[in-house]
């Protein structure tokens, strides 16, 4: 069905191209918000993306690679988007959390802010790669050919990205040890 859709769109065809925009606009902004932590980022990354898929489609050889091609489109952009908006991150609203509910909801939520902030610490590339392995389940050749990169630049971005994220995160343990062991004294 999607080959049919996308082949009818390469001719042309604005529906068939309106149902794969629907069918894949919220996977596009999902990637896109993990990427950027910013929703307005976000929805603008995939306005473009929609935008260029569309004006390039009849460029695409092999209509079996469309997701690849459009994840591809997309993660060009928020590498642009996050150059331009580097030193402007508003935190992403985790959904289903509720500060004030019990010490161990109040620990997750804790722990997810810590995992936020350490996120939007790391640069462009090695959110793309984990939001690509982790969030997508894509294989690193999979996540190679989305990036346009060789494999082994896929593995050592995630080794990177994982040890900069643990980086991160213990940084900001330490952090907040220090502001706990002030306010008890």
């Amino acid at each position: 069905m999607q080959r049919d859709l996308v082949e009818r769109a390469r001719r042309g065809d604005r529906e068939a191209f309106a149902l794969i925009a629907d069918a894949s606009i919220t996977r596009l902004y999902n990637i896109a918000q993990l990427m950027l932590a910013d929703a307005d980022l976000a929805k603008d990354a995939v306005q473009e993306t929609l935008i260029v898929t569309w004006r390039d489609l009849r460029a695409l050889r092999d209509p079996e690679r469309f997701d690849s091609w459009q994840h591809r489109i997309l993660v060009r952009i928020v590498y642009r988007l996050a150059r331009n908006e580097r030193h402007h991150v508003q935190p992403v609203r985790l959904a289903g959390t509720d500060p004030g509910s019990t010490p161990d909801v109040a620990a997750d939520v804790e722990d997810r802010d810590a995992v936020d902030r350490g996120f939007r610490h790391l640069r462009p590339e090695y959110r793309a790669v984990l939001v690509l392995h982790h969030y997508l389940g894509l294989s690193d050749d999979e996540a190679a050919e989305v990036l346009g990169v060789p494999v082994g630049t896929v593995k050592s971005r995630l080794h990177r990205a994982t040890a900069a994220m643990r980086a991160e995160l213990d940084a900001d343990t330490r952090m907040s040890d220090g502001l706990a062991a002030r306010t008890v004294r």
